[in-house]
This record gives structure tokens, sequence and C-alpha cells, in this order.
């Protein structure tokens, strides 16, 4: 799917800048996290005077999950005429680091830039790219912790995951970790594609005490099942992301994705209007981690929440969802 957002005969927005700007972003699937993402990315420009439909042109592709379409989008955009590009996930980020040489590439929701390949620093990635990851490793450590400290009936938890994202395994890998310094089991329930998920989460009910996924674009696509399963069968569902706490599992540690997105696009802002090369822009992580619990979510699951449970939210007003 293709969508290119025109420029409009709108009045100039205050601040506007003089220049025009052509900016091209590929997102490997649409979901909450990574729109949210788009979003603040795009705000950060339109703050900074650079607004989409006055003087921005945005080329948006959505890959639609497809790693066909993945490369052809790179592809694409390594033809065209842009001033930056921008690589929403993991794939999309790889795909247009290894084909656009030559112009500023950025990337957000990445979970290990260096893995993944797409830049070979963090503190001086070098070349034309650079970016924001979404993953700090300590947010996974925590959120395991968590559930061995107040889920004392749990011995496994079960993990819905494609073995083909690159990120999802990385994250895995560290709970699984995290889980095994509490002597906890962590069984993994594999898919290839995003109509397998409901299947495979429901391969972990009896097998499983808990379920647990990561930023896993296949697995994420498809939350609505896992959530349905969980309901149903009284099973605590923690994920890694805020987008899908809202939507109905019970907690996560994490941050808001459309902050992550805004930061990406001040480091754009950086590049346009200031001349700043990705080569010397350090990669970010996330750094505002809070427990994120969904109170609806634990009624749902059967989960009693404790009193303890809530004190270890430090933004209770934003980060306890009712």
């Amino acid at each position: 799917m293709l969508a290119v957002a025109g420029c409009g005969a709108k009045e100039k927005s205050k601040g506007a800048s003089s220049k025009n700007y052509s900016i091209a972003i590929s997102q490997i699937v649409e979901h909450p996290s990574l729109d949210a993402t788009r979003e603040g990315f795009l705000d950060a420009l339109k703050d900074a005077g650079i607004v989409d439909g006055e003087n921005l042109k945005v080329d948006f592709n959505n890959a639609q999950g497809d790693s066909a379409n993945n490369l052809s989008i790179a592809q694409k955009i390594a033809s065209g005429k842009y001033d930056l590009a921008l690589g929403i996930a993991t794939p999309s980020a790889l795909a247009i680091a290894q084909n656009v040489k030559d112009i500023p590439v950025l990337f957000a929701a990445v979970t290990d830039p260096l893995k993944a390949n797409i830049v070979s620093s963090l503190d001086k990635p070098g070349g034309n790219v650079s970016g924001a990851s979404d993953t700090n490793p300590e947010a996974i450590t925590q959120l395991m912790d968590f559930i061995a400290s107040n889920f004392t009936n749990v011995k496994t938890v079960g993990v819905v995951i494609n073995e083909g994202e690159e990120n999802a395994v990385i994250m895995t890998d560290l709970a699984e970790k995290a889980l095994a310094a509490h002597n906890i089991k962590l069984v993994r329930a594999a898919v290839a594609n995003t109509s397998e998920v409901k299947q495979a989460a429901e391969s972990l009910v009896g097998r499983a005490d808990a379920i647990y996924i990561t930023l896993d674009n296949t697995v994420v696509t498809a939350v609505d099942s896992i959530i349905q399963i969980a309901n149903d069968k009284h099973i605590p569902f923690f994920s890694s992301d805020r987008d899908t706490v809202e939507k109905g599992a019970f907690a996560t540690v994490g941050f808001k994705y459309y902050d992550h997105g805004y930061q990406v696009g001040q480091m754009a802002v950086d590049i346009l209007k200031n001349g700043k090369k990705p080569a010397d822009m350090k990669v970010t992580v996330p750094d505002k981690l809070d427990l994120i619990l969904n109170l609806k979510a634990a009624a749902a699951q059967g989960i009693t929440v404790t009193d303890a449970m809530k004190g270890q939210v430090k933004d209770q007003d934003n980060n306890i969802i009712q």
C-alpha cells in the first residue's frame, strides 16, 4: 500500500520553514505502536516548522508485513529524490539501510540495531544511518522481575514468537535469561505469519502459567486473539509495549511510542535544518521506563492487583489504566 501526502493549498503554519522538504517513510506493518511512532516523528517536524502538506511532502509506504514488499519499497526509495528516509521497525530499517546510500537514513522501533547490522556502533554510527532503539534491556529484566515477585505460582512463561524476526528473538532470549534467574522456564510457540498466532496462543494453554510477547510485528498485529484466550482461560498476559496493554494485556514496563517517534523526529530536524550527519548522531534508547498496568485486563484475566503492584508504578495517573 502506498499513500503519498500531497501539498495542499493551506495557509502556512506559524514558524514554517521557507524551504520545501521531501521524506520517505517505510513501515513494516500498521499497528498502534508503530503508528504512534510515525505520528510522534511527524509532530516533531511540525513543531520545528516542517509541516506535512505545506512545506513537507511525505511518501508513506506500508509493507503490510511482506518481505518482498519491504524490499521493493526500499529500492523505490533508493531510486527516488528525497531529503531523508525513515524506517519504522527492524525489517524496514534494515532494508533501507542496505539500499539507500545517498541520503540521511533514520530508524525507529528497532530492537537491536547492532545485531540487526543496521549500524556498526551506537555511539558513532558512521555512514548515513542513525536513529533510536525502542528497547532498553532493563525494561525486559524489570518486567520479568515483576512477574517473579508478584506471581509466585508462575513456573513457566509462554511466548508466541516469529523466529524469523530478529528483534523478537533477541528480546525473547533476554526474557529467558531474566526468568532463569528466578527458576522460571520459558517455552516458545512459534508462528510464521499472523494467521497462526491464535493457534500458537491456544497451544500454550496448559503448558504455560503466563503469556508474554515481545515487539514482534507478526504477533502484535494479531494480538486481539491472544487477549481473548488470556481472558477466556484466566492466564496473565504481559507485553512489551504500552499500546498492547491499553488493548488488553495486563502489564508491561515501557514508555509511549509517540515520545519515541518524537525523539527520532528531533533528530530529523537536526539533519534537515541544522546540517547534522547521521554518522555523528548517537543511537538512543528509551530512558523513561515505568510499570504500566491495565486494571480491566487484570479483572478479565483473574488477576488480583495488590497495593504492592500499584506501588511500583511511578506515574500512577497515566500508567494505571482503569
